[in-house]
């Protein structure tokens, strides 16, 4: 067992009490804290972890949650809840007043305090507080100061005995307190779905359970409206920017176990509210969530404006410019690359779609050198840090991850860069554009400037992003903008079966598996899951680093179709960790998961205080009990979570496919099995075999991989395309022709943007 793991629990906690000696460490921000206690029971002092809000010397702690034993400390007590109250004796009241939780008394003052009023001081501290100017030293002003912490702390005691009652550990009632202060009870009692919406790591059904336990009835209409909108986020999970309204019934109905008819009664209220927006997709009712209807809107609008503003560059002689670069790298381009080319250097936004091996890299090599000699003022952005990187390797110049392209503002969770202080650019490329949400879209836009030309590179074909939208997939289907798309496998490309294999896979062929060792394709079959699960583990553990020299950690990822099952990422991942990482010296066991020094990570949210996000990936460095912090690295630079917020984090060994997006590795291991059958689809196996560069293995059971092959992608609802055909004046002679261009369908003469229909049944 992990050292610094909590067994399982199949009895009752275990429970604690005793005076605090020391506080060894107390985090006042998230309230992780480190005590030393004097426990009832224990000859020596025993060390205590867990949270509290405020807590200090000389205080009586309370506590449940289970012993543990530490290879580096020894035995701890891990609190799940702890309660402190004010010392009785004379000795613990002294050392109280003088821990610094009392602002204004210090050790010499505490003992002045005492010596006047021995174990009445708490009594005369809250009773008659105009006494304390009886003690030399103390004035009017101080005895002020002093009380108003007393009642502070008395406030805080009895918000922790409040939520402790009605099933909330400390760490959570810790975040509550911190998001909500002295209101906390208030804001509970009035709505406990606030809690679900403001405080990081409450979900709605944690809320839902608050809401149970302070008496409100399953068809309370506040119950009945979160559950809307949280099957409406949900959704959004899914990547929906809306849901059809029969659908959403349903949803909620599940969720919330009670009869369609009062959702129907409570959803006419919620449209009213500031949260969601009904609109039409084609000519069916949609609920959008307020923010998503707008950012969709908005993206419209801007791409339209920024197509019929003029190019930012003088008209190029395409044939003789490409034959130029031609001369210069000794790369000869392909006819489809050089339509490809001529097609984005004449249009204003453009598309460059394409999967592997048909020469993207090499066509925007191309396109970026003609540029060169424009005096273009080009800029290069990837969602990722690592598409980032390589689009940096291909191309020779600077690439950014959209996040730090827009200059992250830590203070506000947005970014710096906006339509009041845009991107200096005349042309923003932005690479793995099937990556790219609503949300990030529609800041993007926000901040590039209406001169800019912008050009989207990806393989559409790919899953979605994971956020609400399928952004690239609708500017295509649009037919707003031109799109060049490139089919032609170049013959060094075709002879890797990974390219091949991931080709046949997008034309709804069963990818055909390498005969020889020196293959870089393989399909190994399995029969029954939890062999499949033991001979996958073999796979990545021993017979690849003994086969190919790959380092299991560093350079085998395994990619899930989803979770759950014994093929699924949550088991695999436990599993590759007791092979790969077998005994750390110190680790910590946070809300399922095992972390350890040397343990593959991943974040699981946007953080933009630590300028980490969702999906990139690291290594644990070092675990510290006593300071309660994990440190990870990350390309070089290191990020510190303290235990309480280790939820941002889960191993890594083992992800699923739809995180794997954006990123390559030198070897990806995917289990395909019957257990993964509704997420089984085309592009989510092409998505996760395009992500292997040297080595590609599928553990599979060849009927699961016949239905991913025949499976198409599953709709998500969105009304991007359709805004994007709203109609729009055309500028003569701005277009070329190019291979598969789409191109957007002429528009009535004269026709001037004031005129324009905004969607029907737009409320934006």
């Amino acid at each position: 067992m992990a050292p610094f793991a909590a067994p399982p629990r199949s009895r009752s906690p275990d429970a604690l009490a005793g005076s605090i000696e020391r506080v060894t460490f107390h985090n006042a921000e998230s309230g992780f804290c480190v005590l030393k206690v004097k426990a009832r029971g224990r000859r020596d002092l025993v060390a205590v972890i867990g949270h509290a809000p405020a807590v200090a010397a000389g205080e009586w702690v309370t506590a449940t949650g289970a012993w543990v034993s530490d290879r580096e400390h020894g035995l701890q007590f891990r609190a799940d809840t702890m309660a402190a109250t004010p010392p009785t004796g004379v000795e613990g009241i002294a050392r109280y007043l003088a821990s610094g939780q009392m602002r204004g008394i210090g050790p010499e003052m505490a003992k002045r305090i005492v010596r006047a009023f021995g174990a009445d001081t708490f009594a005369v501290i809250e009773a008659a507080p105009e006494r304390l100017t009886e003690v030399s030293g103390i004035g009017p002003t101080r005895a002020a100061r002093i009380t108003a912490a007393w009642a502070e702390h008395k406030v805080v005691r009895e918000i922790m005995v409040f939520l402790h009652a009605h099933g909330v550990g400390t760490a959570r009632a810790v975040r509550i307190f911190k998001t909500y202060g002295t209101e906390a009870v208030a804001v509970m009692t009035e709505d406990p779905y606030r809690l679900a919406r403001d405080v990081k790591g409450i979900g709605f059904r944690t809320a839902d359970a608050i809401a149970a336990r302070l008496g409100l009835p399953p068809t309370a209409p506040e119950r009945l409206r979160a559950g809307l909108a949280y099957a409406l986020q949900a959704a959004m999970d899914d990547g929906h920017c809306a849901l059809p309204v029969p659908d959403l019934i349903a949803r909620a109905a599940e969720l919330l176990a009670v009869d369609a008819g009062l959702l129907r009664t409570a959803l006419v209220d919620e449209i009213g509210g500031k949260s969601v927006v009904m609109d039409t997709i084609g000519e069916i009712p949609h609920l959008f969530l307020r923010g998503l209807h707008a950012a969709e809107s908005a993206i419209a609008e801007r791409v339209i404006a920024l197509d019929d503003a003029p190019l930012p560059w003088d008209e190029i002689d395409t044939g003789a410019a490409l034959a130029r670069v031609e001369a210069e790298t000794g790369r000869p381009l392909s006819p489809s690359q050089r339509a490809a080319a001529a097609t984005l250097l004449h249009a204003k936004v453009a598309v460059m779609t394409g999967g592997p091996g048909v020469g993207k890299t090499s066509t925007l090599d191309a396109l970026l050198r003609v540029l060169a000699d424009s005096q273009a003022e080009v800029l290069l952005a990837a969602p990722t840090g690592r598409a980032a990187k390589r689009m940096s390797e291909q191309t020779g110049r600077e690439a950014k991850t959209i996040h730090r392209l827009l200059e992250i503002d830590p203070r506000h969770g947005g970014f710096q860069r906006d339509e009041h202080s845009p991107l200096a650019c005349d042309l923003l490329v932005l690479d793995e554009a099937s990556m790219i949400d609503v949300p990030l879209m529609n800041a993007l836009t926000r901040a590039i400037p209406r001169h800019a030309a912008l050009w989207l590179v990806g393989d559409v074909d790919q899953l979605p992003s994971v956020g609400p939208g399928r952004v690239l997939a609708d500017v295509i289907d649009s037919g707003r903008v031109a799109v060049a798309r490139l089919t032609e496998v170049f013959r060094q490309a075709a002879e890797s079966r990974i390219v091949t294999g991931a080709h046949r896979i997008n034309a709804g062929r069963v990818p055909e598996g390498a005969e020889t060792p020196d293959g870089d394709f393989f399909v190994v079959r399995i029969d029954d899951p939890e062999i499949g699960a033991e001979k996958l583990v073999e796979i990545v553990t021993r017979r690849i680093p003994r086969r190919f020299g790959l380092d299991p950690v560093k350079d085998v990822q395994v990619l899930c179709p989803m979770t759950r099952g014994a093929l699924g990422s949550r088991h695999l991942n436990q599993a590759l960790q007791r092979v790969l990482n077998p005994d750390p010296p110190v680790s910590v066991e946070r809300f399922g998961w095992v972390f350890a020094p040397g343990d593959r990570v991943m974040v699981g949210q946007n953080d933009y205080d630590r300028e980490v996000f969702n999906g990139d990936l690291g290594v644990v460095l070092r675990v510290d009990p006593e300071e309660g912090s994990l440190v990870a690295g990350f390309d070089g630079r290191e990020v510190t979570w303290p235990f309480e917020e280790l939820d941002a984090l889960s191993p890594a060994y083992a992800i699923t496919i739809h995180k794997s997006q954006g990123s390559e590795y030198p070897a990806v291991v995917i289990p395909v099995a019957m257990q993964h059958y509704t997420m089984l689809a085309r592009n989510l196996l092409y998505t996760g075999v395009t992500r292997g560069k040297r080595l590609v293995v599928l553990v599979a059971q060849p009927k699961a991989v016949a239905i991913a092959v025949r499976g198409g992608a599953k709709p998500r609802f969105t009304k991007l395309a359709e805004w994007l055909q709203r109609p729009v004046r055309k500028q003569a002679g701005r277009r070329s022709p190019g291979v598969s261009i789409s191109s957007p369908s002429p528009f009535p003469e004269g026709w001037s943007k004031a005129e324009g229909d905004p969607g029907k049944g737009s409320t934006s």
